[in-house]
């Protein structure tokens, strides 16, 4: 594994996404434990794109429009019904100082997984990305592929339970009024609605 894979992953997932604004939102409004289960749902959403790529799969979708673009256009309807519903201040991104129950993670952990698992983008760019990194005198390319991909989704767990706790860190003392309450809605919502529509114009 070398070190020039390490830090091109690391800046990948230093840059801000859905995955990011997801657990930062969650972290902001509900605390330290309920942004670790945003970062964890977040990094499961990459298991399957991985896989995709190391078993061919993602080949697929680079070359069928057809499944790019069903998949594209659920990843746009929900991020939108994110947004929507981060407005209203309800569902799993209520931005509100609550204890988070059970019920509470496990929707936390299945909408980060989601975010992820509907973008189609994320599957095409391990399919470009992680085999650069794989030697063509490899024996075992393909678990070459595999462990390059765990490293990544190590790397996206540890930055964004770092956002996450940072952003934790400043709700407890930022978010204590009702403007500051609503406006941050609005931001959190019109990201995701941003990233909806860049989801929408992209091609494969």
């Amino acid at each position: 594994m070398s070190l020039e894979f390490l830090i091109t992953a690391l800046i990948v997932v230093l840059v801000p996404g859905t995955g990011v604004v997801y657990t930062v939102a969650v972290g902001l409004g509900k605390g330290r434990q309920a942004a670790i289960a945003a970062a964890f749902g977040c990094t499961l959403g990459i298991i399957p794109a991985i896989l995709a790529s190391v078993i061919g799969l993602a080949a697929l979708m680079h070359t069928s429009a057809l499944v790019f673009t069903a998949v594209k256009y659920a990843g746009v309807a929900y991020l939108l019904y994110l947004a929507w519903q981060t407005l209203k201040d309800s569902g799993p991104l209520e931005l509100k100082a609550d204890k988070s129950n059970r019920k509470s993670m496990i929707a936390t952990v299945r909408t980060g997984f989601l975010i992820n698992i509907l973008n189609p983008k994320l599957t095409v760019f391990f399919l470009a990305f992680l085999p650069q990194f794989v030697s063509p005198q490899a024996a075992n390319p393909t678990l070459d592929m595999a462990l390059l991909g765990g490293v990544f989704m190590a790397m996206t767990f540890a930055v964004f339970i770092v956002y996450g706790m940072f952003a934790a860190l400043v709700g407890e003392k930022v978010l204590r009024s009702d403007t500051v309450m609503l406006w941050m809605r609005r931001a959190v919502a019109t990201a995701f609605a941003g990233f909806g529509l860049r989801l929408a114009l992209a091609e494969q």
